[in-house]
């Protein structure tokens, strides 16, 4: 199978990155025989922009979100990750949209996908460790190298796509 038949495999991480995520998700299946995560989608109904990020650790374009910590609540970790991730802080209760297993991830990790329309963001996102960028876009001029769960999620959302089980 090609990157060309598969699109997740142009974004499949390799080398050390790859093996850092390998040891990561390791190092939680230990800890924690399941792993959850959450994603923001994040959209700006006045530009009908969406906010993603881009990580320096993974390729492609992607929602901001991150893992649930032991004693969090999935809104807590969201807030937490809006804000590292992005300077963007809730005015609102976010939407739960959906719930998705992500078998690439592991056969254990699984993503709630919360809509956000009311938030701040307290200053534009600046290069850190973990963020190499941070942006809105407009949904009609997402980045190339948008990863294709984005891509599912943002249709899911906005045009109407059935949501899938898998991230």
């Amino acid at each position: 199978m090609t990157a060309t038949s598969d699109p997740e495999l142009a974004l499949r991480q390799t080398g050390w990155p790859g093996l850092r995520s390998r040891l990561f998700h390791f190092y939680f299946l230990l800890r924690r025989p399941m792993t959850l995560g959450v994603r923001g989608l994040i959209h700006d109904r006045g530009s009908n922009s969406v906010f993603l990020i881009r990580h320096t650790y993974v390729p492609g374009w992607q929602l901001p979100g991150g893992g649930v910590e032991t004693g969090e609540t999935l809104v807590e970790a969201l807030a937490r990750e809006l804000v590292e991730e992005g300077n963007i802080a809730l005015i609102a209760p976010p939407v739960l949209k959906s719930m998705h297993f992500n078998r690439r991830s592991s056969k254990r990790d699984h993503v709630g996908l919360y809509l956000i329309e009311a938030f701040s963001q307290t200053a534009p996102k600046l290069p850190d460790p973990e963020i190499a960028e941070a942006a809105f876009f407009p949904l009609d001029h997402l980045p190339e190298a948008t990863t294709p769960a984005t891509l599912r999620r943002i249709a899911e959302v906005f045009y109407g796509e059935k949501p899938s089980p898998y991230w």
